[in-house]
């Protein structure tokens, strides 16, 4: 069977990314994604869709990219790679609900080839609750673990500690959520072929709107007052420091000249910080920041 054309993989991302902002306007029932068709001045281009103000997504981004030219030197430094020409396509998502009890979520797939054959996926999803949900993380995990069980028995524990090492803000000692999966540079080997690998990063991407959806519909309505959405501006203060310190996404898109705008779709509409901020004992809000820890089975965290 001949390898995929970038072109083609291309094409299916977009398909992806489509799928998703109907399912998501779907869900929530009021906000529509406004579509920004841009072009990159180096090479290729996208088309970032973005929902404000909608009846469950405070903001929500949906970027589509397929860009391509001569490698900068700083990524061939840090990735280790031989001068060549790239392409890279792939979507990436995060979603800001309006309610704090409604999780953030992102999700992020891709696929990255050089002109001198060098290429890998990569991707990830990760879950990050502004109150900690044992049922909700439980849910999420089961869900990854049975769609990675369907290419590789190890894919799941792999993937699953990958994102607890990559998801996670050092200078605070807390994860930024209840993970999910990560992966990168995955090519095809005697065990997976390149058909297959591409088929799982298609499932991760089509297996998102799911997810959501479900909690959208189950959390969406419970109740909450100031004080959860003042906690919910912290979390939030959260996911800005791990997106604009850590995260090598964030890091990649600025170090190759992408579109400022659609690398940065990524942060809250509000988000706060407070000075030397401590939540009370036994409060919602402490049993949450103090559950945010590395290596915690989420699968059976609800029994």
């Amino acid at each position: 069977m001949e390898k995929v054309s970038k072109e083609q993989i291309a094409d299916k991302f977009r398909e992806i990314q489509a799928h998703i902002c109907s399912e998501l306007e779907a869900e929530d029932g009021k906000g529509r994604f406004e579509s920004d068709h841009w072009e990159r001045q180096q090479g290729g281009g996208g088309i970032t869709r973005v929902l404000n103000k909608g009846g469950i997504i405070a903001k929500g981004g949906v970027a589509f990219s397929a860009v391509h030219g001569p490698t900068p030197e700083k990524i061939l430094r840090k990735l280790k790679l031989e001068q060549a020409d790239f392409f890279a396509t792939g979507v990436s998502i995060v979603i800001h609900p309006i309610s704090p009890m409604v999780p953030i979520i992102h999700m992020n797939i891709r696929y990255f080839e050089m002109s001198n054959g060098t290429y890998w996926f990569g991707g990830g999803i990760d879950l990050t609750p502004h109150y900690l949900d044992t049922a909700d993380a439980s849910y999420f995990h089961r869900e990854l673990k049975t769609l990675c069980d369907t290419y590789h028995p190890e894919f799941y524990p792999r993937f699953k500690k990958w994102a607890d090492d990559y998801f996670y803000l050092p200078h605070r000692e807390e994860t930024r959520g209840v993970g999910g999966i990560f992966f990168d540079r995955l090519v095809a080997d005697e065990e997976l072929s390149f058909h297959q690998l591409l088929s799982f990063v298609q499932g991760v991407g089509y297996l998102f709107p799911k997810l959501y959806r479900y909690f959208m519909a189950k959390n969406a309505k419970l109740p909450y007052g100031e004080e959860e959405l003042q906690w919910q501006a912290l979390r939030r203060g959260r996911y800005v420091e791990f997106n604009l310190v850590w995260d090598a996404g964030t890091k990649f898109g600025l170090d190759t000249n992408g579109r400022t705008e659609s690398i940065l779709m990524s942060m809250p509409p509000v988000a706060h910080w407070e000075y030397n901020q401590k939540p009370a004992p036994g409060s919602p809000e402490a049993l949450t920041q103090e559950g945010l820890k590395k290596n915690r089975n989420w699968l059976n965290a609800d029994s």
